[in-house]
């Protein structure tokens, strides 16, 4: 069972406010981490969702429109997925308000396939493929091998599950894959 992490470096990220926006704040990518290891590829948005003078609360979807948290204008840095700050300008922001964040990630070569390891916080948590056969590595090291990624079929009596995983752990893994098009008989 396998986990997927971006690699930073074949990551590039863009932000663009909506062009019917009221407020004329801005969005600014943090210059040196704009997206993390568990960012996903596709557009992130950030929705103006209260209203305030010189200010405001943004709540922030990744690419499957998943809430991942809110952001309050002129606050620290919004550091989830993606990070960034929101300024305000000198008309205020309405209901509606948007911000979109572009994440592509480049090459298949920018996206690697870890073990699944539940208490990870990097993407590598959640089940996003199957490996065909098993791999060693050492530290620091990759290995390109085969996998199943999407669609298809799989006999769930030949899979390996990370030691210690419980019922509950298995069961999300196995709708994660089955969200993949990954069925296991």
């Amino acid at each position: 069972m396998l986990g997927k992490t971006a690699v930073i470096a074949g990551v590039t990220s863009s932000s663009d406010a909506d062009a019917a926006n009221t407020g004329d704040g801005v969005m600014t990518l943090d210059v040196t981490t704009p997206v993390a290891a568990n960012a996903k590829n596709g557009i992130y948005r950030a929705v103006c969702i209260a209203v305030a003078a010189n200010g405001g609360t943004f709540a922030v979807f990744d690419p499957e429109g998943v809430e991942i948290g809110r952001y309050v204008v002129d606050a620290p840095a919004f550091n989830n997925q993606v990070k960034f700050v929101i300024a305000d300008g000198s008309t205020d922001f309405a209901s509606g308000d948007a911000f979109s964040i572009s994440v592509g990630i480049e090459s298949i070569t920018d996206e690697q396939f870890k073990a699944l390891d539940l208490s990870a916080t990097d993407g590598v948590q959640n089940a996003a493929a199957i490996a065909v056969y098993p791999a060693t590595t050492g530290v620091g090291e990759t290995k390109k091998i085969a996998i199943l990624a999407r669609n298809a079929e799989v006999r769930a009596a030949d899979l390996a599950w990370p030691a210690g995983i419980t019922a509950p752990q298995k069961a999300a893994a196995i709708e994660q894959l089955r969200a993949l098009g990954i069925v296991l008989r």
